[in-house]
């Protein structure tokens, strides 16, 4: 009913009275209650029926998840019982097995037992026998078991040192085939690539002039002249019958350089008289000085040497008047740095470092003072004094083997001076001390037990003894050989290398009569 249809009915009814309004709104109302009711009764059945099926499907969700848990568990149960199953089974097979394990060590046991036994009787049956032997032996021999022992243990000993000389020897060649040629590829190739001229320098210097009436005028009145130039340089100036020289005397090569230039300055100006000497003498002496220091920063300058202090400089110039055993000092410590520097790059070593221990290496041989120090002490105390790195400083100490080589570059400086000094006319050896040199080497072989001769020959290169054979067997030959080898290398000093030949002759000599 609509609300139109309301208000109609109601216009009526308050046209037609109150008792019919009253009838009307008493219906419309019941109408009205009646339609809500039924609506509503149809919406909680809707309600009613949404909430049965959604009580529904979720029942049937509850039950199917329970399902599948209960599955899962299931599955879950079921592989356990599997896995348990075979390790039951794995069990099982390895109790088997360890029983089987047990049966075969049972039998092995019994086996080695039986063994056991039978080994024990055994021995006990040698050691019986080895009594009897024994007993036996002692017997025959006339000895004790222990006197028996000691006599085997000496044979024994004694073929083991003959053995191991034997070895010792061959390693030893072994050593020297091996490695002397690598050390003789290097030492040959350096020497090959230095040439270097050599000069046997005095201790007297000539002077030559145009004629004899100038020696009177050095000479002087009443040999003044002479008598002011030798106080004056310290030099033997000696005026004799040899035509247009004169000859100056003095082991000091820078002396006599001053008093040659002296000379030489005085005979070109013509004034010779004590004052104009003494003049002269001092500005040679003090050109020289600038001399050696320039000739001194000329060689590190051509060696490719820097940063050498002013003092060290100096003392390498100062190396052109010395000179030691005939050869120029200067000359030889340049030949020794290039020397060095060409082994140093063979073996692979700090070329820089070995040049410049090579130019230093015999600095102690120019001191002002002369201390009671071996010049290559000194030397290495003029280094550590100037600056100079431990290296260096150690080759220089150690070339003549005063102190212990603690770098390979000193080896290198040892080896290269050697080389350089042992060049054919390098240096001269005073004949007393050659003669010494000779001596001491056939005495040192002399002073072994059975030596009947020693020669030493070759220049004392080579050293042959002489022994008796009926005292020195072929083995104790090989010994003797060795030790005196070894006595000569240890105390004395030599050049180059000595060779000891020891020979055993045996002779039997018979006469037919």
């Amino acid at each position: 009913m609509s609300v139109l249809s309301i208000v109609i009915g109601l216009a009526i009814g308050l046209v037609g009275g109150g008792a019919g309004v009253y009838v009307i709104l008493n219906n419309i109302f019941n109408q009205k209650k009646n339609s809500i009711l039924s609506e509503a009764e149809k919406e909680a059945e809707a309600i009613k029926k949404d909430k049965i099926l959604q009580a529904k499907e979720k029942f049937l969700q509850l039950k199917e998840e329970h399902e599948r848990v209960i599955n899962e568990r299931n599955k879950k149960a079921q592989q356990t019982d599997e896995k348990i199953n075979q390790r039951e089974k794995a069990l099982n097979q390895k109790i088997e097995e360890a029983k089987r394990t047990e049966r075969d060590l049972e039998k092995i046991k019994a086996t080695l037992d039986s063994q056991e036994a039978h080994l024990k009787k055994k021995q006990e049956e040698v050691e019986k026998a080895h009594l009897k032997n024994v007993d036996t032996l002692e017997k025959i021999s006339g000895l004790t078991q222990d006197e028996a022992k000691t006599q085997l243990v000496e044979a024994l000993k004694d073929e083991a040192k003959t053995e191991a000389m034997a070895y010792v020897k061959n390693i030893v060649d072994e050593a020297k085939l091996t490695a002397n040629k690598e050390a003789r590829r290097v030492v040959v190739q350096t020497i090959q690539r230095v040439a270097t001229e050599q000069a046997v320098e005095n201790s007297v210097s000539i002077f030559n002039i145009e004629s004899d009436e100038m020696k009177g005028r050095i000479i002087g009145r009443e040999g003044r002249n002479i008598r002011a130039l030798e106080a004056a340089t310290g030099v033997e100036i000696i005026v004799d019958d040899t035509p247009e020289a004169i000859v100056l005397s003095c082991f000091d090569p820078v002396r006599r350089e001053v008093a040659r230039l002296s000379l030489h300055q005085l005979v070109s100006d013509g004034r010779i008289h004590p004052a104009r000497i003494e003049e002269v003498v001092a500005k040679t002496q003090k050109h020289l000085e600038e001399e050696i220091a320039e000739v001194g920063k000329r060689t590190c300058i051509d060696l490719g040497i820097h940063g050498l202090h002013p003092e060290l400089i100096r003392a390498v110039g100062r190396m052109k008047y010395r000179s030691s055993y005939g050869q120029n000092l200067l000359q030889h410590s340049r030949e020794v740095a290039n020397l060095c520097a060409i082994m140093a790059a063979e073996l692979g070593l700090n070329v820089k470092l070995a040049k410049r221990a090579g130019l230093l290496h015999d600095i102690g041989k120019v001191p002002d003072a002369e201390p009671e120090l071996p010049h290559a002490i000194l030397g290495m105390k003029w280094a550590e004094k100037f600056g100079e790195k431990p290296e260096v400083c150690n080759a220089i100490g150690a070339h003549h083997d005063e102190i212990e080589m603690t770098t390979l570059i000193s080896p290198i400086v040892q080896v290269c001076d050697a080389i350089s000094g042992a060049r054919p006319g390098a240096r001269r050896e005073v004949v007393d001390s050659y003669i010494q040199r000779l001596k001491d080497l056939e005495s040192l072989a002399m002073s072994y037990n059975g030596v009947m001769k020693a020669f030493a020959i070759q220049a004392g290169r080579e050293l042959r003894v002489m022994v008796e054979s009926e005292k020195v067997t072929d083995t104790d030959a090989d010994t003797l050989s060795f030790d005196i080898s070894q006595k000569i290398q240890n105390e004395m000093t030599y050049p180059g290398q000595v060779k000891v030949t020891v020979i055993r002759e045996k002779r039997s000599v018979n006469y037919a009569k």
